[in-house]
């Protein structure tokens, strides 16, 4: 069975990032892109969507074409109470939604893993237990927060 990978916005955002401080990250993400991303099947919400067309940022139209054949995953109410819950929780900061919703996509519709490089929010270890906890109490799947260095195929010899 193919695992499953929800990308945040950082992740399409990266392929084509040109600022010299995330250069190693943006190599990072373009390696694992042409490398691995065909090992699973991606999805992106309509949070993601929305970011990424109201962004004001270089090579946008590049950004877009990268994703265009992506599954969008629909929004619906449950995921909407599962972001309140975050939030009501200090999961995730009020004036950072969109990361609650990302989080509240890949747990709900039971992805292995959500790809992001928001390592403050998101793929923090310090905050793997709270969204342990409150997801447990939600009845809902945990998945794998994750860089996409954590997503290379071991190479062996």
């Amino acid at each position: 069975m193919t695992r499953t990978i929800y990308l945040d916005t950082t992740i399409p955002s990266y392929l084509f990032d040109e600022r010299e401080e995330l250069k190693t990250f943006v190599k990072i993400t373009q390696q694992w892109w042409t490398e691995e991303r065909q090992q699973f099947d991606l999805y992106l919400s309509e949070e993601t969507m929305v970011e990424l067309n109201n962004g004001d940022y270089p090579n946008k139209s590049k950004v877009l074409e990268s994703i265009s054949g992506i599954k969008i995953l629909a929004a619906n109410q449950r995921v909407a109470e599962i972001v309140k819950t975050y939030v009501e929780h200090y999961l995730m900061p009020k004036n950072v939604e969109g990361d609650a919703i990302h989080l509240a996509y890949a747990s709900f519709y039971r992805l292995d893993f959500l790809l992001t490089w928001n390592c403050n929010h998101l793929a923090n270890a310090n905050k793997k237990r709270h969204i342990q906890v409150i997801n447990s109490r939600l009845g809902l799947h945990v998945p794998e927060i994750v860089t996409p260095l954590q997503l290379f195929k071991e190479k062996t010899g």
